[in-house]
């Protein structure tokens, strides 16, 4: 990722429809005030989709953008894939001709939120180190196992560099300068943004003992939700649940029905049927094998809880589930990665 800090460098960053732009205006950012504090064009870049002009967003804005065909023959330092809903669907066979060529051509590669699908699926990412948000890793496995995929914020791996999106593309912009210009620019920029700490590539995505709104959660609960989400394959019972967490089943029942709202059976089945919708919309894993993944025997009643949960069954969400609107992701709990 190294640069000629002496010259401009080139940054090309490919939007796929219904990209986040709040992660991808986070990473320009600290590229903007850089250049601002210290009056020089020390980054340029240009946002690019295959066939030009106005790109949506997952939110409903959207930006401008140059056609593929007028940046393919220029030079660059850095190629940037951002997108979020159904990247299967978006690497055509120019994209993955271009970004192949600017590999071949010296580029660093990259990718926002679930970019590295992207960077994966034109087989730019084997025996990488990549990451992607939280919510799609397990797919993420599932579908590159020549990949190493890991829950941190961004990771920098040679000329292969990826970020989970939101926040943390703030991170790793500021990264970037760091590596380019120095350490002075980049807290100047840092500070400039109103970015009181860079996280490194090492942060975990859901570091544990923090909430973010400084909520505190009795740490019996943690373990007992610690417990749950490392035997999502093969569920535990709630008695033993308790014991790990060292509290009575009574003691758990009112920990959940205080700060979860649910009872410990029902949260327990629904992080185990979260992590299964994120196998069923982002993965071509038969369904029954879902649903030995997720912890459930019996195909009829993964089918039952998934439907009562989600308001269709699994066969028709993996078609509607992969058309993105408003609100429908839910958050995918999964057992660690064996070691």
């Amino acid at each position: 990722m190294a640069q000629n800090a002496e010259r401009e460098t080139q940054l090309f960053i490919i939007v796929a429809p219904s990209f986040n732009i709040a992660a991808t205006m986070g990473f320009i950012d600290p590229f903007r005030a850089a250049n601002y504090l210290d009056g020089k064009t020390y980054f340029k870049w240009a946002f690019v989709s295959q066939a030009g002009g106005y790109c949506p967003s997952s939110n409903g804005a959207g930006i401008e953008t140059v056609s593929l065909d007028t940046i393919t023959a220029r030079p660059t330092d850095i190629v940037i894939v951002s997108s979020s809903w159904t990247p299967e669907k978006h690497l055509t066979g120019k994209i993955g001709t271009a970004l192949r060529n600017w590999a071949r051509g010296g580029a660093t590669l990259g990718a926002l939120d679930t970019g590295a699908f992207i960077l994966a699926q034109a087989g730019l990412l084997k025996g990488h180190r990549a990451t992607v948000h939280y919510e799609h890793i397990d797919a993420f496995q599932e579908l590159y196992p020549d990949t190493e995929v890991v829950e941190n914020l961004y990771v920098l791996d040679g000329n292969r560099i990826t970020c989970c999106g939101g926040g943390a593309s703030v991170d790793f912009g500021l990264q970037i300068v760091q590596g380019v210009h120095g350490s002075a620019l980049a807290n100047a920029a840092a500070r400039y943004i109103f970015h009181d700490r860079l996280r490194g590539p090492a942060a975990k995505q859901q570091p544990e003992g923090v909430e973010p709104l400084g909520a505190i959660v009795p740490a019996t609960l943690k373990t007992a939700i610690q417990t749950m989400e490392e035997h999502l394959e093969d569920p535990m019972p709630i008695p033993e649940i308790c014991k790990r967490a060292a509290i009575s089943h009574r003691q758990l029942d009112r920990l959940f029905a205080t700060y979860i709202k649910k009872t410990p059976a029902l949260y327990y089945r629904d992080i185990r049927l979260d992590r299964a919708r994120g196998l069923v919309t982002q993965t071509e894993m038969p369904i029954a094998e879902v649903a030995m993944a997720s912890g459930f025997a019996s195909q009829v009643h993964f089918s039952r809880s998934y439907k009562d949960r989600f308001g269709l069954p699994p066969s028709q969400d993996r078609i509607e589930g992969r058309v993105p609107f408003e609100y429908r992701a839910w958050p995918m709990h999964r057992k660690p990665k064996s070691v």
